[in-house]
């Protein structure tokens, strides 16, 4: 029985950009992001603002950037995010020259499924990026590899999807988490593959043959099939590996990225300070009001929002949101909220109103 993407998958919507270019990236983004609450509570995960862009454009813009040629489509595998979110998904493509397609995954049955959710898209060279974490790295690379899969070295491998190589650096073996230690060259979730066809034959393989691993698909497994089969995998270096899975990690990714590209001016030209100082690297959106406040560095602050008689450093803030008499580091505020008081790091989520 072949597997139906409309069940328990749908195609979602597709913009109308027709031209043909060679690459297709594919971004599987259906996770609750369970970790990040309640920050998730309204906003996915990828979407999430790190440096003033969502993780998932920042992923697509930093992979796009790197490969040579051009690419032709990003498709989006998600949840039941919403309209909007789908409409968002498509500017974020459309805006780097590609056709956008969003897809959606009914049921969270693993990795490989996911994938196969974007069947329609599979085909030609495709990259396959897990929008969960941002990284420091080269993604060029030569198309005519059979495969890539971009791997770091961590000290706890047991967490993680790791590989092992033999002398001329080929990937030999898929390990999923293993309790006992195989390899500390963890599966960073970014993939390439020189033919989208073979991928989506094996992911269907997978789920005609019930094969799973810990209750889900797993592409590891679709991986090993195709290494029996001849193909040759090859592990592309992550210089920094950013997480992005609770809020002290976003937020130092937040920081990282400040840091990274501080020679960019992220600061709105209509900012309006009064009796205020902005320490960089920060990113400050549009219409932005700071009064006797002191900000920075590592801050970023999203558009229409005000800091009164505050403090802040190494924190994110995120659009229409009113912070005042505040103390603030290490620290998450949401949309549309409020907040008062001198708690020296806080995480609340949109909507929220708090005053101590």
């Amino acid at each position: 029985m072949q597997f139906d993407p409309f069940i328990p998958c749908t195609i979602k919507s597709i913009s109308k950009e027709k031209k043909k270019y060679n690459m297709k990236l594919i971004i599987p983004m259906a996770g609750r992001g369970s970790r990040l609450r309640p920050h998730t509570l309204t906003v996915p995960k990828p979407l999430i603002p790190v440096a003033g862009k969502p993780i998932v454009q920042r992923l697509a813009e930093d992979l796009t950037a790197s490969y040579s040629g051009q690419v032709e489509e990003i498709a989006f595998i998600i949840g039941d995010f919403g309209e909007a979110v789908e409409k968002q998904l498509i500017e974020i493509a459309e805006g780097l020259g590609a056709k956008g397609s969003v897809y959606r995954q009914e049921k969270p049955l693993g990795t490989a499924h996911a994938i196969l959710c974007a069947a329609d898209s599979l085909s030609g060279n495709c990259i396959v990026a897990f929008a969960d974490t941002l990284f420091k790295a080269n993604f060029s690379f030569d198309p005519n590899e059979d495969g890539l899969i971009w791997v770091q070295k961590v000290e706890d491998p047991s967490a993680f999807g790791v590989i092992k190589v033999d002398e001329n650096n080929v990937i030999t073996d898929f390990v999923e988490k293993s309790p006992t230690f195989v390899s500390d060259l963890a599966i960073v979730g970014i993939y390439y593959f020189n033919d989208g066809e073979n991928l989506k034959k094996e992911l269907q393989y997978l789920l005609d043959n019930d094969i799973m691993d810990r209750g889900e698909y797993q592409l590891t497994n679709a991986l090993e099939n195709m290494k029996q089969k001849g193909m040759k995998f090859k592990p592309g270096k992550i210089d920094e590996w950013l997480d992005c899975g609770n809020k002290k990690a976003v937020v130092y990714t937040n920081q990282r990225v400040l840091e990274l590209k501080k020679d960019q001016n992220m600061v709105s030209d209509d900012l309006k300070l009064n009796h205020a100082i902005v320490i960089p690297p920060c990113m400050i959106g549009k219409n932005v009001v700071i009064s006797n406040s002191v900000v920075g560095p590592y801050v970023s602050i999203g558009d229409n929002s005000q800091v009164t008689d505050s403090v802040i450093s190494n924190s994110i803030i995120q659009h229409n949101t009113k912070v005042s008499s505040a103390n603030l580091a290490d620290s998450m505020i949401g949309s549309e909220s409020d907040y008062v008081g001198r708690k020296s790091e806080i995480s609340i989520g949109d909507y929220s109103n708090y005053i101590v």
